[in-house]
């Protein structure tokens, strides 16, 4: 055990992961011939992981090409995704074909702005009022302290939430195009820092949880996290019947009371058919956070009977990515990344319209063939 603890704070060169793979394997009596087969230099891993010891793949395919008509995705996409759910790849390219063949979906950013909420504890109510006032009157101050931190980040908003002898205190930070979690945190640590010297209120968390990052939350469903993203598309009738096979009045239906009814029934944020599975695979092939696949969960889905055509809609509160930073420099991600033109610099919102787009294309093939009543049959055709 000695042995193993003492691997634990080695480097990231491929020896040290060879040694640490070593003492694993007989430590745990497992041989990791798979994990060992890896296609990069450990060293590029060495902001991502700690206590390396290999890999684990997950098999990668593509969706589409996809239609976009974005604020900032404008033009076909092929669309890497990477998860070990059979169906789910084949199932998003047929909502992809039905939406190319429709003209494409639309989709644009509405805001932008990534969140944390330190939670400061203060004397009561009066002391509260007083840290608030110190606030609101001293901006420039507290930009100066979050320009020590980053040159990247910009805060846009202070939200104060003052309950008893606690002051939650919701910042807002632009962060470019890194999905910006640490940047936003150390920022808000340093503006804590200022405001505890100022007003002897004193941060007890830089997170109070009403950020609320990687939970299911009210706050996030309303004022966003990350990107809030609109995705729309409108599939004419006869599509409709040729291609999945049903009707849009079959669609709205099942949609109203599965997932508008059902949602509510079992009280969920958000209301959609699998809008995490979509969000999943796309964040795990191009590096993102895998966690913030909760804010994807919140998707609200609405579909509408226009004429006899079917238009459907998706909203995304919480779409917290990134095109640098993170897990986006890793090899095999920043190839996917590069797949859709959305590696580096000013790729952000892009990447943001192409996630909401990918879900409205999972979520249209979905609800269609729940409505057909073939859901069953398509998993179990392709091995579910």
């Amino acid at each position: 055990m000695s042995d193993m603890a003492g691997l634990k704070n080695r480097g990231k060169t491929k020896e040290d992961v060879e040694e640490r793979r070593k003492a694993a394997e007989g430590f745990t009596g497992v041989e990791l011939s798979s994990i060992s087969n890896y296609g990069f230099g450990p060293e590029a891993a060495s902001k991502n992981i700690e206590n390396m010891i290999g890999t684990v793949q997950i098999p990668l395919g593509y969706a589409g090409p996809m239609t976009i008509h974005g604020d900032n995705a404008d033009g076909e996409f092929l669309i890497p995704l990477a998860t070990t759910e059979g169906a789910l790849v084949a199932s998003i390219s047929r909502g992809m074909s039905v939406i190319n063949a429709s003209g494409g979906a639309r989709a644009t950013v509405i805001s932008d702005g990534m969140t944390r909420a330190p939670v400061l504890r203060t004397e009561g109510i009066e002391h509260s009022k007083r840290v608030v006032e110190w606030i609101d009157g001293h901006r420039t101050e507290i930009d100066e302290a979050v320009s020590t931190t980053t040159s990247h980040g910009k805060l846009t908003d202070i939200e104060p939430f003052p309950e008893g002898r606690s002051l939650y205190l919701r910042f807002t930070f632009s962060t470019g195009d890194a999905m910006g979690m640490n940047m936003a945190t150390i920022a808000s640590e340093a503006v804590c820092r200022l405001i505890e010297k100022e007003t002897g209120a004193i941060m007890v968390s830089v997170s109070g949880n009403m950020c609320s990052d990687k939970k299911p939350a009210a706050i996030n469903m309303i004022s966003g996290r990350g990107k809030t993203v609109l995705a729309e598309a409108t599939i004419p009738k006869d599509i409709v019947e040729a291609k999945l096979h049903t009707t849009a009045e079959a669609v709205v239906e099942t949609n109203y009371r599965k997932n508008l009814v059902g949602s509510s029934m079992a009280g969920t944020l958000g209301a959609n058919a699998h809008a995490a599975n979509m969000v999943a695979a796309l964040y795990i092939a191009t590096g993102q956070d895998p966690a913030q696949v909760v804010g994807g969960s919140m998707t609200l889905t609405s579909c509408e009977c226009v004429d006899g055509d079917l238009y459907i809609s998706v909203r995304m509160p919480a779409v917290e990515v990134g095109t640098v930073g993170g897990g986006t420099s890793l090899p095999c991600q920043s190839e996917a990344l590069s797949m859709i033109g959305c590696k580096g610099d000013g790729k952000a919102r892009k990447l943001a319209e192409i996630v909401a787009c990918t879900v409205l294309a999972g979520e249209l093939s979905t609800l269609a063939a729940q409505a057909a009543g073939q859901l069953g049959q398509a998993h179990k055709a392709l091995g579910r």
